[in-house]
C-alpha cells in the first residue's frame, strides 16, 4: 500500500500540491465528470476539456501517462472504458497524482462493485460525493479508504431516512 502522506513529502517539507481539475471521459470522448479546483470561465473550461480529451485520446496506449500541456502537467490513466485525467502544477508530484486517481477508482469500485461508465452516468452525484470526500480544494483530504466509505455509507443512510420520512408524510397527509 502506498503512503500518500509520505509521497507528499519532499526533503522533509510539505509539498504544497494542488490539483487544478479532474476530468472523467469515455473512449468516445464523452465527458462524464468534471471537477474544477481553479476558477475559469465556462468557455475556457470547455476549450480546455475539448483540447485535453482530443490530445489524450490521440495518444498510443504505451505512451507515458504524464504530459506537459500549456502551463500544467497532465496525469491520466485509463480504467476500462473511462479515462481519469488531472491537471497539476509544474512542481507537483505526478506519482502522487496517479496514486490519487487510483485511490478514487478503488473507492468507486468498492461503492459500485466494479465501477463502469454507466454507474458514473446514472449515479454522478455519488461519484462527485466520493471525490469530494477524497479531495477538498484540489488537495488530498482523506487518505483512508475506510473513512471515505464510512462517510458515504452515512450519507446514503441519511438519504434513505429522509426519503422514508417524506414517503410517510405523503401517506399520512393523503
Amino acid at each position: 500500500m502506498v503512503n500518500l502522506y509520505a509521497m507528499s513529502q519532499i526533503n522533509n517539507k510539505e509539498c504544497d500540491s494542488k490539483m487544478q481539475f479532474m476530468l472523467l471521459f469515455s473512449r468516445q470522448g464523452k465527458l462524464r465528470l468534471q471537477k474544477w479546483y481553479v476558477a475559469h470561465p465556462d468557455k475556457l473550461k470547455k476549450k480546455i476539456t475539448r483540447e485535453l480529451i482530443t490530445t489524450i485520446l490521440a495518444r498510443k496506449p504505451k505512451m507515458s501517462s504524464f504530459l506537459e500541456w500549456k502551463d500544467v502537467k497532465v496525469v491520466y490513466k485509463r480504467y476500462a472504458s473511462l479515462y481519469f485525467c488531472c491537471a497539476i502544477e509544474q512542481n507537483d508530484n505526478e506519482l502522487l497524482t496517479l496514486e490519487i486517481i487510483h485511490r478514487y477508482v478503488e473507492l468507486l469500485d468498492k461503492y459500485f462493485g466494479s465501477v463502469c461508465e454507466l454507474d458514473i452516468i446514472f449515479n454522478f452525484e455519488k461519484a462527485y460525493f466520493i471525490l469530494d470526500e477524497l479531495l477538498v480544494g484540489g488537495e488530498i483530504q482523506e487518505t483512508s479508504k475506510k473513512n471515505v466509505l464510512k462517510a458515504i455509507a452515512a450519507q446514503d443512510l441519511l438519504q434513505e431516512n429522509r426519503q422514508l420520512y417524506y414517503n410517510n408524510m405523503v401517506t399520512f397527509n393523503s
